[in-house]
C-alpha cells in the first residue's frame, strides 16, 4: 500500500495566498483532488468556512473553484461554451459571465481563441482559459494546482500578477502548489512544504 499523503494539517485564511510547495510526487495534487471530493481521506477531516467538507459538499463547492495544467476541459465544446456551462454550474448570470470572461480570456491573451475548440488550442492556451474559468464565479476560495507549469516564463509572470490582483481585488484565499520555489515566494503569503 503506497501512502500519498500522511499527517498534513494547514489552514488557508481568508485572502491568504498560500503556497503548497514540494517535488514532483509529494502529494500536492493529491491533496487537491481531497479539497475538491475527488478523493476521500482515510483518515482526517477537511473543513471550509468552518462546516464539515463531508456533510455539506455542495454548498461548499459552490464557493471553491479549480484550476490545473494537467486538467482539461472538454475538447468538443469552443473555448465559451465550456466557459458558459462551468459559469452556469455555479449559477453565474449571463451579464456577469459575459463581463468577466471576456475581461479574463482578453488579459490571458486567448479572447481570439474564443470560438476554438479546446483541442484547437495549444497546452499554454488551454492553462489559460482553466485560470479564467476558476475566476469567473467569484470564487472565496481558488485551489490551484501547478497553474504555470505549462507556459512560457513571460505568461507564467502574468498568472502570477493575477493571482495576487485576484487576492488584493477580491480577498479570494488561494491554494497555490508548485514545485517552483522562486514562483512561491513570489506569489504567496505563506508557504507549506
Amino acid at each position: 500500500v503506497f501512502t500519498a499523503v500522511n499527517h498534513i494539517s494547514f489552514d488557508l485564511l481568508e485572502g491568504e495566498v498560500l503556497g503548497l510547495l514540494g517535488p514532483n510526487g509529494a502529494g500536492k495534487s493529491t491533496t487537491i483532488s481531497m479539497l475538491l471530493g475527488a478523493l476521500t481521506p482515510t483518515l482526517g477531516t477537511i473543513t471550509y468556512f468552518g462546516k464539515a467538507f463531508e456533510k455539506n459538499r455542495s454548498e461548499i463547492l459552490n464557493q471553491v473553484a479549480f484550476c490545473s495544467t494537467y486538467v482539461r476541459m472538454p475538447w468538443r465544446l469552443t473555448v465559451m461554451e465550456n466557459l458558459r456551462v462551468y459559469s452556469l454550474l455555479y449559477g453565474v448570470d449571463k451579464n456577469t459571465f459575459e463581463t468577466r470572461s471576456e475581461k479574463f480570456l482578453k488579459f490571458f491573451e486567448v479572447w481570439d481563441q474564443r470560438n476554438k475548440t479546446m483541442n484547437e488550442l495549444s497546452a499554454g492556451q488551454s492553462t489559460r482559459v482553466m485560470l479564467a474559468k476558476a475566476f469567473i464565479p467569484h470564487p472565496k476560495v481558488v485551489l490551484l494546482d501547478e497553474p504555470t507549469a505549462s507556459l512560457d516564463p513571460d505568461i507564467a509572470h502574468q498568472v502570477r500578477h493575477f493571482v495576487k490582483e485576484q487576492q488584493r481585488e477580491f480577498n479570494t484565499s488561494i491554494l497555490y502548489t508548485s514545485h517552483n520555489m522562486d514562483e512561491v515566494s513570489d506569489v504567496c503569503d505563506r508557504v507549506v512544504f
